[in-house]
């Protein structure tokens, strides 16, 4: 299950994260967004669980919880829709 989590300070590294969703199951991936030119934190990422089940939990335990005095944002990542290719115009 991928897991979008935002609104964490900027020092905040993946070992914290995957630490911190760890309590909940197993953590397969953890990433960062990083700017591409400063490699500076974007304060948010994904992590992929193990088992959906633990993702849930992770998510209900953790959503609006705490991390360094900021409130966290924690949700399922929806996948994106399926997309159509575009028909060529013709006149």
């Amino acid at each position: 299950m991928e897991i979008f989590v935002g609104n964490f300070d900027y020092s905040t590294t993946e070992r914290e994260l995957k630490k911190l969703f760890s309590v909940h199951g197993t953590v397969n991936t953890v990433h960062i967004v990083t700017d591409h030119y400063t490699r500076q934190s974007k304060c948010f990422g994904y992590i992929e669980m193990q088992r959906t089940k633990d993702g849930e939990k992770a998510i209900k335990m953790l959503h609006g919880s705490g991390l360094a005095e900021n409130r966290l944002i924690v949700k399922q990542v929806s996948p994106l829709p399926c997309r159509q290719p575009q028909q060529p115009l013709t006149s």
